[in-house]
């Protein structure tokens, strides 16, 4: 018998450890409990050491505190520097390292925006905590055949809040092509947390001139701070510039 192997994480230890019991009752399930983003991404990595990798991941919405290393691939609203840092930051940082692990997030409460941030993450599912063993299974089961599952409640809210994620993608595309390629290599410095002196240092130029840059580039992003200029970058798909040793252009040639 194939036994599926599925990692609980929630950091309420009487409700992680009462689902997994039930879930182990199940002949093809094989389940672990975790208390912690942290102690699940630990787990995960000594099991795939190991040759026993988890097949899915279940885990709690409101978990608390950030997951070291997790940088979601969700947008981030202006205003809100770390991002989503409970179990949908979770989410991300397991598709970042493990992205053959299917993942469900376990809700108190429906939350159609919420629910369309853990489907942009990674995840493959949005599920009640009170919901009844057998769909909870059903679901376990349903994603590992790559379905996706949502509360039929939920699919509208979902659906309106990814096309508004799209449509505000777009617009921040469209505003990020309008810079000149060295103003998108300054903002790329700014998402990677690079302050002015820095972004000269780097780029060989002189901090009056970065200056410059900067202020093109959030006059172009139609911006009044940096943390906004960076949030709209996330939302157009910009990555932080290689602190590790990109090649960088000088004067038009390459350093």
């Amino acid at each position: 018998m194939v036994r599926i192997r599925v990692l609980v994480v929630d950091d309420h230890r009487i409700f992680a450890e009462s689902l997994a019991a039930a879930l182990a009752a199940e002949p093809d399930v094989e389940v672990s409990a975790a208390g912690s983003g942290p102690a699940a991404l630990r787990c995960l990595e000594r099991a795939a050491g190991e040759g026993r990798r988890f097949d899915v991941l279940l885990a709690d919405a409101d978990l608390g505190g950030a997951v070291p290393g997790a940088r979601p691939a969700v947008p981030v609203p202006d205003g809100d520097a770390a991002g989503p840092v409970d179990g949908i930051s979770l989410v991300a940082g397991v598709r970042a390292a493990q992205p053959r692990v299917r993942i469900v997030v376990l809700a108190e409460k429906d939350d159609a925006r919420r629910a369309a941030l853990a489907l942009q993450a990674g995840a493959s599912g949005w599920v009640a905590k009170d919901c009844s063993l057998s769909r909870l299974l059903t679901v376990v089961r349903g994603v590992l055949r790559d379905e996706t599952h949502l509360p039929p409640a939920l699919l509208t809210g979902v659906l309106r809040e990814l096309t508004a994620a799209r449509r505000h993608r777009t617009e921040s595309e469209r505003l990020v092509e309008s810079l000149t390629p060295r103003e998108r290599e300054v903002l790329r410095c700014m998402v990677a947390g690079l302050g002015r002196k820095a972004v000269a240092e780097r780029l060989f130029l002189s901090p009056h001139t970065v200056r410059t840059h900067m202020q093109n580039v959030l006059g172009k992003l139609g911006v009044h701070s940096t943390l906004a200029a960076v949030a709209l970058a996330r939302r157009a798909g910009v990555g932080p510039a290689d602190l590790a040793g990109e090649v960088v252009e000088r004067g038009g040639q390459l350093a």
